[in-house]
């Protein structure tokens, strides 16, 4: 248990960490490009704009990273002190602070937060924005003043430690050693905090002073991914293999390595191949002198490109790296995945593992569940949120955007991190484990959420809600109740709707009063207790049970399964109508259902009524044995 603890820990810092960095990836590219075009060995140098290159790694990044920290923490004010305080490490230093960023910034978030919440409810009114301002101001002095003197300086010690470390492992050809710790540690999402905490400011110093950095390319090379997604698209079945394509050129092109974890986590066998496929790509780029003038953010093919220094024998350096990286974890990956079993839902339970890696919760279905908040009846604004708010979400939000566009839908879909949810944020879709997360942040909004970021079908079920809101509900009742159906029956037994249970020609003034006749109904015929009629009422006053197509399924909460009897249901022929919610009901279906048979009536009636042509014939019927018999047809 304290061992899972640990593991759990680790994971979750390791993702606080990506969720510092990612979001500024932008400003790194900006530094990487400066770097590579103006600095001597560039490709135009230029001693004016190279000025930019030492205060942009000195000043600009670390306070980036410090700020965004303190703002994960506290938002706004914990942004503020995690910069000013990320200020001192900068300073008590000669060297690029990263890591000393990712300590300050969210302490001072973390310092601020813990002030504002002894001191709330305490402040006269009147002396908020004096209060406010003085204490961010004060705190973050003493804090940037604490790190000056002494975490700076630790910081500086600890990273000598580490420049002597890897001078040792250069020196006595180890390097390539370390991809026993580099490539498991992405999958612990821990890349970001090796990469840009300990790699980079030794690898700028190195650049300083030899024109280039192997470290810049021991995290970021695609090398190892591309093999194992290149393996999956000729060895792997099922989703597996039909997805691997795709990921490969997000992988490769787009640089987001966190989309090939998965298929490692299907048989963790092969992290032999990504560990055996980095360490020959960090042998090659030694064996041939390879190296980056600055971090390739993200890791793409073209990033490191980008930042290669302008000499052709690098750039061969860096391409056999990469090359022989990718072989090696190809040839590695076939074997295992020829000589292993795979099965063809495994790409979706290691989906749903890799959540786990980060620490977060995860569900069994891989299915939309939408919170009460009904959907706006103009929708705008759709963002696509994760940690970060870059690599899965900007992949989810790309998918989505292209639905929206095919389907003339005049909305604007972006992404962004949960943190950064924009207030105007109408519908929000968020991977499964961090829906409550983003319903914290923007609680009016509709909040959407879908296990897999690649699989379009979850995508296709808001589209339709988008187009036909009247009709999308049944449909996915459909949708859901055919899956439910082993041999694809969808009957109405005899056993559930009995013709005693069928009333024609009903007439009634309000939902209300149909619902009880229903519950009446249900309880007359032995299907459930008294109290399950109030539960039904209750039911539709949380979310309307009107589910389109002139059809309402009216049924008991969750916590009323207890007053269920056994599974029926009971028919409402309304030929006038009675309104839900502005909508007419001629349809009304009363339903109880005990063991999950509940699935078996959901389905007759959701395929027969998603035809209007049915429903016609239903409201039509003049005998409930036709009523029967139409439900048993279709």
């Amino acid at each position: 248990m304290a061992q899972s603890n640990i593991k759990v820990a680790v994971q979750k810092f390791g993702n606080f960490l990506s969720s510092m960095v990612m979001p500024n990836i932008s400003a790194f590219i900006a530094w990487g490009l400066i770097t590579a075009l103006f600095i001597p060995t560039g490709f135009f140098p230029n001693e004016s704009l190279a000025k930019m290159v030492g205060p942009m790694v000195t000043y600009l990044l670390p306070l980036l990273i410090g700020y965004t920290g303190g703002k994960l923490v506290h938002d706004q004010r914990g942004g503020v002190v995690g910069a000013i305080a990320t200020m001192g490490v900068i300073v008590g230093t000669d060297i690029p602070m990263f890591l000393g960023a990712m300590i300050m910034g969210p302490f001072g978030g973390w310092v601020i937060k813990k002030f504002d919440q002894s001191v709330e409810g305490k402040i006269k009114a009147g002396f908020e924005m004096l209060v406010n301002n003085f204490s961010a101001g004060i705190l973050g002095g003493l804090l940037a003043i604490l790190s000056f003197l002494a975490i700076g300086p630790a910081v500086d010690v600890f990273t000598g430690w580490l420049v002597a470390g890897v001078d040792w492992l250069v020196s006595t050809g180890l390097l390539p050693l370390t991809s026993i710790i580099i490539e498991p540690a992405k999958i612990l999402f821990l890349n970001n905090a090796i990469n840009h905490g300990v790699l980079s400011p030794i690898g700028v110093e190195q650049a300083k002073n030899t024109g280039k950095s192997l470290l810049f390319l021991l995290e970021a090379n695609p090398g190892p991914g591309i093999g194992i997604l290149l393996a999956y698209c000729i060895f792997g079945k099922g989703t597996a293999k039909r997805t691997a394509p795709g990921a490969a050129i997000i992988q490769f092109f787009g640089g987001i390595h966190e989309i090939y974890f998965p298929y490692i986590l299907m048989r963790p066998m092969l992290f032999l191949a990504v560990i055996l496929g980095g360490m020959s790509g960090v042998f090659t780029l030694v064996l041939l002198g390879g190296g980056l003038l600055a971090p390739a953010s993200p890791g793409s093919i073209l990033a490191i490109m980008a930042v290669t220094p302008h000499h052709a024998g690098t750039y061969l350096a860096n391409l056999a790296g990469v090359l022989v990286a990718g072989i090696v974890s190809f040839v590695v990956s076939s074997f295992i995945l020829k000589t292993g079993k795979q099965q063809e839902e495994d790409i979706e339970v290691a989906a749903k593992k890799m959540q786990e890696m980060k620490g977060k919760k995860s569900s069994v279905s891989n299915v939309f569940s939408a919170t009460s908040v009904t959907m706006p009846e103009t929708v705008n604004k759709i963002v696509f949120a994760c940690d970060a708010g870059m690599g899965s979400s900007a992949m989810g939000a790309s998918l989505l955007r292209k639905k929206v566009k095919e389907a003339g839908l005049n909305i604007s879909v972006t992404n962004t991190a949960i943190s950064n949810l924009p207030a105007d944020a109408q519908i929000v879709v968020t991977q499964e484990e961090l829906t409550p997360r983003a319903q914290n942040k923007l609680p009016n909004a509709y909040h959407i959420s879908v296990d897999n970021f690649l699989s379009s079908p979850e995508y296709d079920k808001l589209i339709n809600q988008l187009k036909n809101p009247e009709t999308a509900e049944l449909q996915e009742l459909v949708d859901d109740a055919e899956a439910n159906v082993p041999d694809g029956k969808n009957q109405a037994d005899d056993a559930l709707l009995l013709e005693e249970n069928i009333f024609l020609n009903q007439s009634f003034t309000t939902k209300e009063e149909a619902i009880r006749f229903a519950g009446r109904a249900l309880v007359k015929a032995g299907y459930v207790k008294e109290s399950y009629i109030d539960a039904m009422i209750a039911r539709d006053e949380m979310t309307s049970t009107y589910m389109g197509n002139d059809v309402a399924i009216p049924h008991g909460t969750e916590d009323a399964k207890k007053d269920v009897l056994n599974s029926g249901f009971t028919v409402l022929q309304v030929p006038d109508g009675v309104d839900f919610d502005g909508q007419k009901v001629r349809l009304i279906f009363g339903i109880a259902g005990k063991d999950g048979t509940h699935l078996e009536i959901l389905s007759g009636i959701a395929v027969t009524c998603s035809d209007m042509e049915n429903i016609e014939k239903l409201v039509e019927a003049k005998s409930a044995r036709e009523i029967i018999d139409i439900l048993n047809d279709k």
